[in-house]
């Protein structure tokens, strides 16, 4: 990473993540990056700035990318989908010096933006709302194909699939993050759905 503002940018989602929002100043960030006040001012006006962008780009736009489905899509490529954002968000991860970030430090770290941030909180919600449309709609598409059984609640199991992303890793804040397992519950939850021959 060559370019200031990426630099910029992944240290302080590393700090943010590691700290919290709250324990990060811009001195904090500066003397982190070993940066020049003036530098870091002529890309970013203030840490609200640099975390807003954090958030967005790491978080909620990547999610807004991956709804934009085609209207045709059924459960395992909605699965997909998921794990395409996932993939990217490990990614992300793996580029900060610190890889032991946990999903606690993610969720703390959202749980600050949308307390903090209503706009932050509003687009969250829109994104949640379209994912829950869309596992009905992926769902829908495999009841029409004869994947997944007709008799299942709808609104119900696109909650489940939703809340697998939502209630990943509760209560195992030491662990590293291992999207494997979000990839294992998917499946075991199409399984249990699937059309049986």
């Amino acid at each position: 990473m060559t370019d200031l503002r990426e630099r910029i940018i992944y240290k302080a989602l590393e700090l943010y993540l590691i700290h919290g929002y709250e324990n990060v100043s811009i001195t904090d960030l500066q003397s982190a990056l070993d940066m020049g006040r003036g530098t870091m001012y002529y890309h970013f006006k203030n840490k609200d700035e640099v975390f807003i962008e954090i958030v967005n780009r790491f978080f909620l736009n990547p999610k807004q990318q991956m709804l934009r489905l085609k209207d045709d899509i059924r459960v395992p490529e909605m699965i997909e989908a998921l794990l395409r954002y996932f993939r990217f968000l490990e990614d992300s991860l793996m580029e900060l010096e610190q890889r032991n970030i946990n999903t606690s430090n993610v969720i703390m770290l959202l749980y600050t933006a949308y307390h903090r941030f209503p706009e932050l909180y509003r687009k969250a919600h829109r994104l949640y709302a379209g994912e829950q449309a869309m596992w009905q709609k992926a769902l829908r598409n495999s009841m029409r194909a004869g994947e997944v059984r007709r008799d299942i609640p709808l609104e119900v199991t696109a909650a489940l699939f939703t809340q697998i992303k939502d209630g990943y890793d509760a209560g195992q804040s030491g662990k590293q993050m291992d999207f494997n397992m979000v990839r294992e519950q998917y499946n075991l939850l199409y399984s249990l759905i699937q059309t049986k021959e």
